[in-house]
C-alpha cells in the first residue's frame, strides 16, 4: 500500500522562499488585514479630547518640574 503526499507545497525549500510563514501564512494574512482595518478607522472625538487633555497635563507638569 502506498500513500501519496497530498500537500506537496508545505514541505520543501522552494515553498519556504516564496512563503516564509509556511502553513501560518493564512493567519498572517488575516492579522495584516485586521491591523490595516484597525489603523484606517478614525479615532472617536471623545478619545481624541482625552488624549489632548493628557498631553496638556504632561506638558504643564514638565514645565513645572523645570522651574
Amino acid at each position: 500500500m502506498t500513500y501519496q503526499k497530498l500537500d506537496k507545497g508545505r514541505s520543501g525549500k522552494r515553498n519556504s522562499v516564496t512563503d516564509p510563514l509556511g502553513p501560518n501564512s493564512e493567519i498572517g494574512r488575516k492579522l495584516r488585514q485586521y491591523y490595516d482595518d484597525l489603523i484606517s478607522e478614525e479615532v472617536p472625538d471623545r478619545f481624541s479630547q482625552l488624549l489632548n487633555q493628557l498631553q496638556q497635563q504632561e506638558q504643564q507638569g514638565s514645565t513645572a518640574k523645570e522651574d
